[in-house]
Formats: structure tokens, C-alpha cells, sequence
């Protein structure tokens, strides 16, 4: 269920409109100082020092001013100077049984008092069980449903759901756990609001949240304290709720709850939430039980969702790696991407892509003409590269560029180069938990009258790019790489070519040289040759057309050659040709068709021109350094000149 979309109303700016104001109507209300507690229980403020009663609730105000630790109950002194929340104590206190919940590091320190609910006091012992249950759950779906049904099994609500909070803040129901009778929200998505930010904020420092009655008026907190801030209840156990929170429960005909957070790295990711139709009250060492099965719950969660991502990333790296690897060959950049047996739309599924490189640009897919897409994307702006909903973001620009709805923009680097994935509308059906229209709403800050289940026709958009965005970014840093790669070796290449020729150059061949005579137990023969009386070309056409018969006969060399020989031009108009694997005779087979082919007339910009030869070929011998050898063959050049040129010589 990670991959939905974040949801929008269809182009309907009222709608959205209200949305906001409702969250930012939650965000202004003070819910940490709301000065109010449940009924059900107590609190005092204690002055640490003291032990003066300096804050109270209205049931407990003739506490005020009084030394609380003149109380019967030693265990409530003892809470005083020692306890903490998360270890409440059970104290007898004005003839009543209490769950006693001290909040250390508080001004005052805040002290609440819970009866003790007898029916649930030893339940908590079989969470035990529910934990090693569930342990062993890897699925996150299945995980989330059973342990709403352990939970319901354990406090006796009418309904146990799971929910999930998406990215963009709306939730879902993952799971739902309920009597019969009641109707199903399984699956229904709401809005952000329902459970704002603040409210949200609390779970991350207070991992539950009860609400015992939503007829409970609540009762009011007292202080002694002159002119002082109001009295921050986050972290207490009986702060008292919100009136439109109290609206909203009664509307979904639940008279309690009570949810605990499912808390991943310090965010809240969902909650279990119970609810009944009848007041209910679960004592706190139950939630402090079913709080560390929520832990577990979550840990499992992040645990599954590590190993789903882990996986899901090895495997796209792998079919990158599959479609990137030709690029660091000679492979065109263009065709290895969209037009090989697999494409980038194998990597990031989309109707189709576009690739400009320089002056070029390569598709694959349906795509809508490239100049017009790319006109778009530059008045768009280079500050954000994701699109879902063009026609409702950008209609003027949308126009343009007919059945795109979302865009994907992969920068690559160079000056406008860029992979582009487009996706057309896709008409998706949303389940609200509760119609969302306005008229669902007294006004638009109260909660919805209805929450039975109301679909929704969302258009205008894609579908969400999700996970797919990052796999476009992680191959566009990887074909970067591979260009990289691929200029750092064509700039090394060109350093080991003659400019001239395209031939291999002087340091090519000490280097080649090198590793043949020592690396290698196949025979290795030179072939030196160099021009009779070339001086008299460039004297008499001009270096340019010398410089054409050179390039002629580089080529005509590589032609004569084996695919095992290596061609070097040494410099002016002296050429080598190594022969691996070859002795003195087949060297000198090979210095022959040498000089008959560069003997044809060679036609330079409409002029022909004859051309002789000499070459010398020497067989290396065992333990020849590359200087001698080419020392030797050189030598036998001149001896076939002295003897009058256009011959072999060994």
C-alpha cells in the first residue's frame, strides 16, 4: 500500500482550500495546554521542594496549598520523590484504589491518579503471548491485521484498526478488526486533518492516547501559581480532548479509544486505534504493555520495509547495470538507451522517454514531439523535475503537449541534456472513510456527520512515480558516470593515436612493445617502412595534399594488415607494423603486400599521386629489449633504400 498516490480532489480548489483551513485551525489549537483533564481521574502539580499542591483539577482542588505527603498513602510520597511515568505505583488514596503516574522533570511535577480498573487489571499478562505470536510475522499486511485482532482480543473494544499515514500526510485503514455487526473501513483512505501534525507530534513523545468517555465534559485544572504559563499536559494520561475531536468520535459512533503510536526513527508512521461503543477505560500498565507490542509491531515493520527496499534495489541496480554496461564501450549513447533489447523504460516504467544529448534527441515509446516537450520543460524551470498532475498545475503549459500528465525530468549534465519519461492520465477510484464533499460538514471546520464508506473518481493525474523517481535519478548519475568514463578513455585513446593517420603513435608502441617481448611466448617480427623521396611531394603539392597521402596510405596499411598486427605511424612519413605471431618470413609477406599497395596512385583533392616505399623486417630474438629491436628493423629500412628503394629488406 506504499505506492499511492498523494491524493488531490480533482482540481476542486475549494475543497483543497478547506482542507487547509482545518489544518490550520489544528495547528493553532492548544491541545499540550487545552487547561483540562478526564473525569475519571486526577492531577496535581507538586512543588518538588515542598511538596506543596500547587496545581490541581477541580475534583481534587481542596488539595491546593496542602503538603500532599501529608496524604495516608506512603506509596504516593514515595511516587513523589521517586516515580516515573512509564512505572506507575498503586496507592490507596481518600478510600479509592489508584494507578499513580508521576511525571519527573516537570515544574511542578505532575502527578496523576487513575482508579484502577479490576475487570483488566491482569489482562496485560497475555500481551506476553500476543508478542511471541507476532514475532515471527514477516508480512507487513498480515502483521498489521493480526495484531489488531491480538489487541481487540485483549481489551475488549468493539473495533481495533490499524491505520498508515502516507507521505503527503493523508491516511489509510490497513487493517480493522471488529464486531460483525459493524460496518468495515478496511481500506478507506482520510484526510490529514482527521489527526493533525500536533497531534501526531504528541505520539512521538507519548506513545498512547485514551479517551474514556466522548461525553465527558472534563473537568478543570486550578493553579496557585501567580501570573504562570498555562500547565503543559502533553505528556499526561488524562489531558482532556479537543470539542472537535469529541464532534468527530460521536459522529463515527464511538464513545472511547484509545490508540498507540507506530513510531519508526523518531516519526510516526501509524497507530493501532481501539474503539467502542460504550464508555471504556484500559488501566495504564495494559497500555504500557500494548505500547511495547506497538514497538515490536514497528520494528518488524521498518524491518520489512528494509529488506523489501534493500531487494527492490538490488534488482534495479541490476537492470541498470544491465542497460548502462555498452556505455562504457563505443556503443552509441542514444541507440544502447532506447532502441537496445532493453530500454530505460525497462528501469522506469512510463509510456515513454526522450533523450537529448547535444543536438540529439532519441525516443522510445509514445511521445509527443520533442521540440513542443521540451519547450514545456524549459518554461517549467530546472528547480523541480517531477510531475503527476500537468493539467492541473501548469494548464496552460499542459496544452501544449497533448496526453502528458506526468513528468519525469532526469538532468544529465551538459547544456540542456536530459532523459524525460512521460506518463499519460490514468483514472483512479478513491475510498474516503466518509464522503468529503462540503456537504458531509455543518461548516468547514467540523468533522464529518457521515463516515460511511464514499468513493471518488480522481483524474488529471499519472500514476505516481514513487520509487521509480529515485531509480531515474540513480541512472542518470550512472549514464553521467559511464559518459565520464567514456571521454577519460577516448581522451587516453587519443593520447596513444596519431592525430594525422587515426593510427597507433610512438608511445603506443614502446608500450605494446614492452608487453610482447615480455609477456609473451609467441614469435613477434617488425615491419619498418618508410617513403622514398617524400620530401619531393610536400615540396612540390604542399604539406595539406602531403598530409592527404599520408592519411591514404595509414589506410591502406590497416587494410594489408592482420586483425592481430598492430599499424603505428612512428612520425613523418615512417610507419611500423608489429606482427604478433609471425616470423621473419611472414613479416616480410607482409611488408610486401605493404609496399604494393601504397604504390597505387593516391587521388588528393583531384590530383594523383605515386608514392614508393622501403621496408625492413627483423624477427625479434629472445631477451631483445623494444629499443633494439626497432633499432634493427630500422637498419634493414636503410639497406633496401640503399639498394635503390621500393623493396624489402631483412
Amino acid at each position: 500500500m506504499s505506492d499511492l498516490p498523494a491524493l488531490t480532489f480533482d482540481g476542486d480548489r475549494s475543497r483543497d482550500d478547506a482542507e487547509l483551513l482545518r489544518l490550520q485551525e489544528c495547528s493553532t489549537e492548544p491541545i499540550r495546554t487545552i487547561g483540562r483533564i478526564q473525569s475519571h481521574g486526577l492531577l496535581f502539580g507538586v512543588d518538588e521542594v515542598t511538596g506543596v499542591v500547587v496545581v490541581a483539577s477541580e475534583n481534587a482542588e481542596h488539595w491546593l496549598g496542602r503538603d500532599l505527603r501529608e496524604a495516608e498513602s506512603s506509596v504516593l510520597t514515595w511516587a513523589i520523590g521517586h516515580g516515573v511515568a512509564v512505572d506507575p505505583v498503586r496507592a490507596e488514596f481518600e478510600g479509592q484504589t489508584y494507578d499513580v503516574i508521576p511525571h519527573r522533570g516537570t515544574s511542578p511535577l505532575l502527578l496523576e491518579l487513575e482508579p484502577v480498573v479490576p475487570d483488566l487489571d491482569y489482562v496485560r499478562t497475555g500481551v506476553v503471548s500476543a508478542i511471541q505470536r507476532l514475532a515471527g510475522i514477516t508480512d507487513p499486511d498480515e502483521l498489521r491485521q493480526r495484531a489488531a485482532r491480538e489487541i481487540k482480543a485483549v481489551t475488549g473494544f468493539d473495533r481495533v484498526m490499524c491505520y498508515h499515514f502516507h507521505d503527503d500526510g493523508h491516511g489509510q485503514v490497513v487493517a480493522d478488526e471488529r464486531e460483525p455487526e459493524m460496518e468495515s473501513y478496511f481500506g478507506l483512505h482520510f484526510p490529514a486533518s482527521d489527526i493533525p501534525s500536533q497531534a501526531r507530534e504528541l505520539y512521538i513523545e507519548k506513545r498512547s492516547r485514551v479517551i474514556a468517555s466522548t461525553e465527558d465534559p472534563g473537568l478543570a485544572i486550578h493553579t496557585l501559581l501567580p501570573e504562570a504559563e498555562p500547565v503543559d499536559l502533553g505528556a499526561t494520561e488524562l489531558r482532556a480532548v479537543s470539542p472537535h475531536h469529541l464532534e468527530f468520535m460521536r459522529n463515527m459512533g464511538q464513545a472511547s479509544t484509545v490508540s498507540f503510536g507506530l513510531i519508526i526513527d523518531d516519526r510516526l508512521v501509524g497507530m493501532f486505534t481501539c474503539a467502542h461503543r460504550s464508555p471504556r477505560r484500559v488501566p495504564v500498565l495494559l497500555r504500557r504493555a500494548i505500547e511495547v507490542m506497538a514497538s515490536q509491531v514497528a520494528s518488524q515493520l521498518a524491518a520489512a520495509d528494509q529488506i523489501r527496499r534493500l531487494r527492490r534495489q538490488l534488482e534495479a541496480r541490476e537492470r541498470r547495470i544491465s542497460i548502462i554496461a555498452p556505455l562504457y564501450g563505443r556503443a552509441d549513447v542514444g541507440t544502447v538507451l532506447m532502441s537496445g533489447e532493453r530500454t530505460v523504460l525497462d528501469i522506469v516504467p512510463a509510456d515513454g522517454a526522450l533523450l537529448r544529448l547535444a543536438d540529439a534527441v532519441h525516443t522510445v515509446g509514445v511521445v509527443p514531439p520533442a521540440d513542443k516537450l521540451f519547450a514545456v520543460i524549459d518554461e517549467l524551470g530546472a528547480g523541480r523535475f517531477l510531475w503527476e498532475a500537468l493539467p492541473l498545475e501548469r494548464p496552460e503549459l499542459a496544452v501544449e503537449v497533448p496526453g502528458v500528465t506526468g513528468l519525469l525530468v532526469v538532468p544529465l549534465g551538459g547544456e540542456g541534456d536530459a532523459l524525460v519519461f512521460v506518463r499519460s492520465e490514468v483514472s483512479r477510484s478513491i475510498d474516503w472513510l466518509g464522503d468529503q464533499r462540503p456537504e458531509n460538514r455543518d461548516s468547514p471546520l467540523s468533522p464529518r456527520r457521515s463516515f460511511s464508506a464514499w468513493r471518488e473518481s480522481v483524474t488529471g493525474r499519472s500514476l505516481p512515480w514513487g520509487e521509480h523517481a529515485q531509480d531515474a535519478f540513480d541512472l542518470g548519475e550512472e549514464i553521467r558516470a559511464a559518459m565520464v568514463a567514456r571521454t577519460q578513455a577516448e581522451l587516453a585513446e587519443l593520447a596513444l593515436r596519431d592525430a594525422l593517420t587515426g593510427l597507433h603513435n610512438r608511445r603506443f608502441l614502446d608500450d605494446r612493445l614492452e608487453d610482447l617481448l615480455r609477456g609473451s611466448d609467441k614469435p613477434v617480427s617488425l615491419v619498418f617502412l618508410d617513403l622514398d623521396d617524400f620530401k619531393l611531394v610536400n615540396d612540390t603539392h604542399g604539406h595539406e595534399m602531403g598530409d592527404g597521402v599520408l592519411a591514404a596510405i595509414g589506410k591502406r596499411l590497416s587494410g594489408v594488415a592482420r586483425t592481430s598486427d598492430v599499424v603505428v605511424r612512428l612520425g613523418g612519413d615512417e610507419f611500423v607494423i608489429v606482427c604478433v605471431d609471425a616470423g621473419a618470413e611472414e613479416a616480410a609477406a607482409i611488408a610486401g603486400r605493404a609496399l604494393a599497395a601504397i604504390t597505387h596512385p593516391i587521388v588528393v583533392r583531384g590530383i594523383e599521386i605515386t608514392v614508393n616505399g622501403s621496408a625492413g623486417v627483423v624477427a625479434a630474438e629472445r631477451g631483445m629489449a623494444p629499443a633494439q629491436l626497432l633499432d634493427a628493423a630500422d637498419a634493414a629500412m636503410y639497406r633496401a633504400k640503399r639498394g635503390g628503394g621500393g623493396r624489402v629488406s631483412a
